[in-house]
C-alpha cells in the first residue's frame, strides 16, 4: 500500500519539479505499462482454472456493480445540482465555466473522438483477451506471473501517472475558474459509487463489502484500478473489476443523454468518474454544453487521482 503512494508522490513531485518542460513520451509509455499489465491480468486470469469456469458469473457481477455505482453516483449528483439551484443556479454557472472558448478547444471539433475512445477500449479489452488465450492453452515457454515484472510494471505506471499530472498546467487554471458550489461534485461522485458498491457488497453472496466497494473505487479507470485488485486480490477480483469499470464508461458514452434527462446535466459527469478529463469529456460537452467542460476536467482530475488511494485501501481493509 505504502509503495503505491510512495510512487505516486515522487511522480507528482517529479512533474512539478520539471512543469517547464512537456514529455510527450509519458502518454505513449503508460499506454504501453497498461497493455502489458492488462496482458498479465488477462495470463493470470486465464491460467486459473475457476476463473475461467465461474467467468460468466463474475460478467454478470461486474453488471451489477456498475450500473449500481453509476446509479448512486447519478442520484448524488441530482442532489447537489438541486442545492446549488437553490443558492442561485446563475451565479454558480457564470463561475463554473469560465471562458467557453476551452470548452470548444478541449472538446474538439473532430467527431470522430467518441468512436476513437470506443477503439481504445477494444484495444485494451484486446490485451487481456490475448492473456487469457495465452494462460488457458499454455503458450508461453515459461511462467511470466512469476518473474515479477507485474510489480515493477504497475510501480512504473503510478510513477508516470502521478508525474502526468503533477506536468500538466491546465488543471491548476481550471481549479481556479471553478465555482465553490459545484467543485463538491467529485466528493457526490464518491460518496454515491461508495454507498452503491457497499449496497452491492452486502447483496452479492460471495463478496465481501470490501471487495465490492474496492471494484466501485475504480470510478471507470478500468486499467489501472483491476491491476491494483489484481495485485492484492487476485485474478478473480480483478477480472470484475475490470469489466465494471470498462460496463460504466461505456455507459456514460452511450447513456449520457437519458442521464442528463433523469437525473439533471450534473450526472453524465459524475457516471463518468474518472474518465470525464478525457474518454467521455466529449461525450458530455456535447450533452451537456461546453459550459461544463472546466467541471468535467476538474472532476475527472481529483476522482482520477483518488483511484490508486481509495482502490488500495479497500483491498487491505
Amino acid at each position: 500500500m505504502f509503495a503505491v503512494f510512495g510512487f505516486l508522490a515522487g511522480g507528482l513531485i517529479a512533474g512539478w519539479c520539471l512543469r517547464r518542460r512537456r514529455f510527450a513520451w509519458t502518454g505513449r509509455l503508460s499506454v504501453f505499462l497498461i497493455w502489458l499489465l492488462l496482458f498479465l491480468l488477462g495470463l493470470e486470469a486465464g491460467g486459473n482454472r475457476m476463473v475461467m469456469q465461474s467467468l460468466p458469473s463474475l460478467g454478470l457481477e461486474a453488471l451489477g456493480v456498475a450500473v449500481a455505482c453509476a446509479a448512486g453516483s447519478c442520484v448524488m449528483a441530482l442532489l447537489l445540482w438541486t442545492f446549488v439551484r437553490k443558492r442561485g443556479a446563475s451565479d454558480d454557472r457564470k463561475g463554473m465555466h469560465g471562458e467557453s472558448g476551452s470548452g470548444k478547444s478541449t472538446a474538439g471539433s473532430d467527431g470522430g473522438t467518441g468512436l476513437r475512445a470506443v477503439a481504445d477500449s477494444i484495444v485494451i479489452v484486446a490485451f487481456f483477451a490475448a492473456g487469457i488465450l495465452c494462460g488457458l492453452y499454455g503458450l508461453l515457454p515459461f511462467d511470466v506471473t512469476e518473474t515479477g515484472i507485474a510489480v515493477y510494471a504497475l510501480y512504473a505506471l503510478i510513477f508516470v501517472v502521478g508525474f502526468s499530472i503533477g506536468n500538466s498546467p491546465d488543471v491548476i487554471g481550471s481549479f481556479r475558474r471553478l465555482s465553490p458550489g459545484l467543485a463538491l461534485l467529485p466528493l457526490c461522485t464518491v460518496i454515491g459509487t461508495l454507498a452503491a458498491s457497499a449496497l452491492m457488497g452486502l447483496l452479492l453472496p460471495h463478496r465481501s463489502v470490501q471487495e465490492t466497494m474496492a471494484v466501485g473505487s475504480g470510478f471507470a479507470y478500468y486499467s489501472l484500478s483491476s491491476i491494483i485488485i489484481t495485485e492484492y486480490k487476485g485474478a478473480e477480483l480483478g477480472t470484475v473489476a475490470l469489466v465494471a469499470n470498462i460496463v460504466r464508461e461505456f455507459i456514460t458514452l452511450l447513456a449520457a443523454p437519458l442521464l442528463a434527462r433523469w437525473f439533471g446535466p450534473l450526472a453524465p459527469i459524475a457516471a463518468g468518474g474518472a474518465t470525464t478529463a478525457d474518454v467521455t469529456l466529449p461525450i458530455i460537452t456535447n450533452t451537456c454544453g461546453e459550459r461544463y467542460a472546466v467541471l468535467s476536467i476538474y472532476h475527472g482530475f481529483v476522482v482520477d487521482f483518488s483511484v490508486p488511494f481509495l482502490v488500495t485501501f479497500f483491498c487491505v481493509l
